[in-house]
């Protein structure tokens, strides 16, 4: 069965990043995907004709998913559908890897493959495409420097440089317009645990006065893409 995870996000400045980094470091284990220490990550979010997913993140509904496809450093190697399901300030994902084949398949409107498949994620997503109307809504990018401990699986992630892009849905493409959503020297902290937070954790996290978010990264890249396209607020 399925568990959901404890998750909470903060803005940060620069200045407490790298305060934090520092304490973690001295605790914590960097995450062995990230070569170098962070990854880029490109995600294609998905959203129904009622864009749904934004209205209900942003009325508050304490029971959410979300649908998106994610490639990590523009590679072709592991690209992955996922749904991100929501309760209050708890999470669970789903996920399944499809083939560059498949991805294309998607994004030209051919849904077909998805019933072949016996996941069940894949199926979900096929009727949600079809009787929902999903499609793609914006693409989320930014640059990510992971900490894990194993006690409580406990992951700590700095996500910078968050960008919204919405010029074409290829995510392979190294030089897609795509434009910054915060603040200049603002970036966003994500502490995710399953069983509990250790102790000497919760005395670092989260800095004093740190901004608890209230927005996520799906809904700031499209306030961005609608403000660059001078559409009004999403109403709801």
């Amino acid at each position: 069965m399925q568990k959901y995870r404890h998750e909470y996000k903060y803005l940060i400045s620069e200045k407490e990043r790298d305060i934090l980094k520092t304490r973690l470091s001295e605790i914590l284990e960097p995450d062995i995907h990230a070569k170098g220490g962070s990854y880029f990550i490109r995600s294609l979010y998905f959203d129904d004709f009622r864009r749904s997913a934004y209205g209900e993140k942003m009325d508050g509904t304490v029971l959410r998913k979300k649908y998106r496809i994610r490639v990590y450093n523009l590679s072709k190697d592991v690209i992955s559908l996922e749904c991100k399901r929501k309760r209050g300030n708890y999470i669970y994902k789903l996920q399944q890897r499809i083939s560059l084949g498949e991805l294309d398949s998607i994004l030209n409107g051919d849904y077909a493959f998805l019933l072949k498949r016996e996941e069940p994620l894949l199926r979900e997503f096929y009727a949600g495409c079809i009787s929902d109307r999903l499609r793609p809504e914006v693409i989320v990018d930014y640059e990510r420097t992971p900490f894990v401990w194993e006690a409580g699986t406990v992951r700590i992630t700095f996500d910078e440089h968050v960008r919204s892009g919405f010029m074409g849905w290829d995510l392979f493409d190294g030089d897609m317009p795509a434009y910054e959503v915060l603040e200049p020297g603002q970036l966003i902290l994500e502490v995710k645990y399953t069983e509990f937070l250790p102790e000497i954790l919760r005395r670092i996290l989260p800095m004093e006065g740190a901004e608890l978010m209230a927005a996520s990264k799906y809904v700031l890249c499209c306030d961005q893409r609608d403000r660059i396209r001078g559409i009004p607020p999403f109403a709801i």
